[in-house]
């Protein structure tokens, strides 16, 4: 498997790009330009979570720079329990199912959020380093 520096001083670390504070809804991230990097590490740091059978699900989307129209590039598992965890999008590295794709980072994309469950409760921190 590929070894990524995620902070290589030529990296761009967006810092955190999605809060979600005791949320029981979907939230999406704003766009974000990406002027050449090739791909993106996201951290997903869950600190609180509860409801019944709550669920958080993390993904990176593209958005088409023409239309507007997203396209998911990576989506990670079902999160139902505090933690942290991380995705990866690169060139060239081996896929792992809701982990890590073997793909770029398009232009424009954005991190989205869907929390799933009954009277869900989320709070987390989403923070991303594009990499070179």
């Amino acid at each position: 498997m590929t070894q990524i520096p995620p902070y290589y001083p030529l990296n761009r670390n967006l810092d955190e790009v999605l809060t979600l504070a005791a949320a029981s809804a979907n939230a999406t991230s704003t766009t974000f330009t990406n002027p050449n990097y090739r791909g993106v590490r996201v951290g997903i740091d869950v600190t609180a979570i509860s409801g019944t059978s709550p669920s958080l699900t993390i993904s990176i989307v593209g958005v088409d720079p023409v239309t507007g129209s997203t396209f998911t590039l990576l989506q990670s598992a079902a999160i139902s329990a505090t933690g942290y965890s991380t995705l990866l999008v690169y060139p060239g590295i081996t896929a792992t199912a809701n982990e890590t794709v073997d793909n770029v980072l398009p232009f424009n994309w954005q991190i989205t959020a869907a929390i799933g469950g009954a009277s869900p409760s989320v709070t987390a921190k989403i923070s991303a380093v594009e990499i070179l």
